[in-house]
């Protein structure tokens, strides 16, 4: 009999081990396969926060209107957010976030659509150069409040009705939201649920690499496509009289959006072919597998009858005081961060004279060593120490307005307010080499910042995952990502847009006399909402994780007794007194063993 008994045992240890190879290749399939999927999708919102400029000049709108149409992405966001969290661990994950992969690739497609639709991107000018140079041009006004009469013919404004256009990237933008919606709460509840506890932090840092891999990728094409004139291709670009560094240059934003539709499309592929589920990780005697044969049989009786137990879910997390703070938190952090990364590149331009394709460089090499791009660091350096240079005035408006092919200077210009005949050159004004160097400090204190705020993202997972219930894992992940959204994602781009707005000194002016986009700002304004409320916001955030701390110091257990499972997830999981019964049912089984014996 025991000779048998070891042919059974060798037999099934061969059968386990061929498993466990599957099971590995699986998981390995999976992880590089979301990681993927986070590549993509920070791809094409990097690429989009990149572009901002770029839009706001194509379809000549103001800062505001440009942070609703970027904020349009959480509100396609939040149009499935909670259904896809709750209902989306009973249908096929994987299969899920592959079509949610396809839906983005037809909504950065869509985005580019406008630029195919469109007429050719004529720039304002204000001077030709057919005409008499010697004679009293427009240049600027005094009083910096004037700008040049519109036209009084009507067929002119019909073809206004082009700015419409931008209605596209809206709509494609709220798509590509609908599309990234199940990539997130998903995948990590697929992890959550197949992996080992102790291994989950390692599988969520490696898909936060991809995370950061993204970022890099989309601005180095963001930087690529700034540099290359819109109408590349259909325009002879020697002919042209601006140049990158000018504020009515627009890039080839629409090209960027065509290839990131590509990665997404590309990106859905491996998913169609992953399991529904797979077994927990690490079960390799047999026993262990028929308990997690029966845990999965309870766990599908659990989401069979999850229809009645939303509202209690919802009580339990609403009544969960770390995550409650936890939310708290995250919607103050990201408040800030939407409203930094959203105008950074816009700031770089009109703050330090950089061209829009050398600012997106920059940010580039910011993002180098971590996935958030602000900090409270460089926003209470800069925002106290009252920095003197790259001030802009209305006079520079005289290196914007002029269209000309030589280099010409203009003599005796009145709004220059320095005594003699004074001149200007065409182009932007010089910033002085003291402005390089302060960029530099900006750009280094600004990396310091941001790695710190890095070291956070992998514990905040951890906190945000462990102090709720296994059962209320994907509903917990979908109801965070809905606050978030809801609070931050959607209002901050419009509001410090609008912020922005109010700052600016010189707006462009369409053919039929309306506003158009904003050409130069006011420099020390816009630098103080741009460092000033993201240090208040983050400032703030730190009230609530102080809270926490508290919390998880009341429920730490001593190193003696420490075990694998903390007092905390067992406080707020309700495994406390499932903790309680196994001690009671193991005191049982040794007075059985003890009578046996006896």
């Amino acid at each position: 009999h025991k000779w048998i008994e070891a042919i059974c045992c060798t037999r099934l240890l061969a059968v386990g081990g061929k498993a466990n190879i599957y099971v590995f290749r699986k998981y390995t399939m999976f992880l590089l396969a979301i990681t993927c999927a986070y590549v993509s999708k920070t791809l094409s919102g990097s690429y989009m926060n990149s572009m901002l400029t770029q839009i706001e000049r194509q379809f000549n709108i103001p800062t505001s209107l440009v942070g609703f149409i970027n904020g349009s992405f959480e509100i396609g966001n939040l149009l499935l957010i909670i259904f896809v969290s709750y209902f989306g661990t009973k249908l096929h994950r994987p299969i899920m976030i592959g079509v949610g992969c396809v839906v983005m690739g037809l909504g950065c497609f869509l985005q580019s659509l406008p630029h195919f639709l469109m007429d050719r991107y004529e720039y304002e000018s204000t001077v030709s150069v057919s005409g008499n140079l010697s004679s009293n041009s427009f240049l600027c006004m005094e009083d910096g409040t004037q700008s040049s009469k519109p036209t009084e013919d009507p067929s002119e404004c019909v073809k206004e009705v082009k700015s419409l256009m931008w209605v596209y990237v809206l709509v494609g933008n709220i798509i590509r939201g609908i599309g990234e919606t199940p990539i997130m709460p998903l995948g990590i509840s697929y992890i959550e649920d197949f992996a080992k506890s102790e291994n989950s932090p390692l599988y969520i840092g490696f898909i936060e690499t991809g995370a950061i891999i993204g970022p890099l990728i989309g601005l180095s094409l963001a930087s690529f496509c700034a540099n290359v004139y819109v109408d590349t291709g259909s325009v002879n670009t020697d002919d042209l009289t601006i140049t990158p560094i000018d504020t009515r240059w627009v890039g080839a934003w629409w090209f960027g959006f065509l290839v990131c539709a590509g990665v997404n499309v590309l990106t859905a592929i491996p998913f169609f072919v992953l399991p529904k589920t797979l077994p927990k990780e690490g079960l390799e005697d047999i026993a262990e597998t028929i308990k997690n044969d029966k845990e999965e049989k309870q766990s599908e009786g659990q989401k069979e009858s999850r229809n009645t137990n939303f509202l209690p879910f919802m009580k339990s997390l609403l009544c969960n005081p770390v995550y409650m703070l936890f939310i708290l938190i995250s919607v103050l952090q990201f408040n800030a961060f939407v409203n930094m990364i959203s105008f950074m590149p816009k700031y770089l331009e009109q703050h330090y004279g950089k061209s829009a394709s050398d600012a997106i460089f920059l940010i580039e090499c910011h993002k180098i060593y971590m996935w958030e791009m602000s900090s409270l660091l460089t926003a209470t350096w800069i925002v106290t120490v009252q920095l003197k240079y790259g001030t802009l005035y209305v006079e520079t408006m005289v290196c914007h307005t002029c269209q000309l092919v030589l280099q010409v200077v203009f003599q005796n210009c009145s709004c220059i307010q320095t005594p003699g005949n004074s001149s200007a050159v065409l182009g932007l004004c010089d910033k002085g080499q003291d402005c390089s160097m302060m960029l530099q400090y900006f750009l280094i204190l600004s990396v310091v910042s941001s790695f710190i705020y890095s070291l956070s993202a992998i514990p905040g997972y951890m906190v945000l995952l462990r102090c709720i219930k296994p059962e209320e894992k994907s509903l917990g992940v979908g109801l965070h990502a809905f606050c978030t959204r809801v609070l931050a994602g959607i209002p901050a781009p419009i509001y410090f847009g609008a912020l922005v707005d109010s700052t600016c000194l010189h707006w462009g002016t369409l053919k039929c006399g309306e506003s158009g986009a904003c050409r130069i700002y006011d420099s020390t304004n816009f630098r103080y909402i741009y460092l000033g409320l993201p240090a208040a916001l983050r400032g703030s955030s730190y009230i609530p994780a102080f809270l926490i701390l508290i919390i998880l110091r009341k429920y730490h257990l001593p190193e003696e007794n420490a075990s694998s499972e903390t007092m905390l997830e067992a406080k707020f999981t309700g495994k406390e007194n499932e903790g309680k019964e196994t001690d009671q049912n193991s005191k049982v089984l040794n007075d059985d063993e003890l009578k046996t014996k006896l």
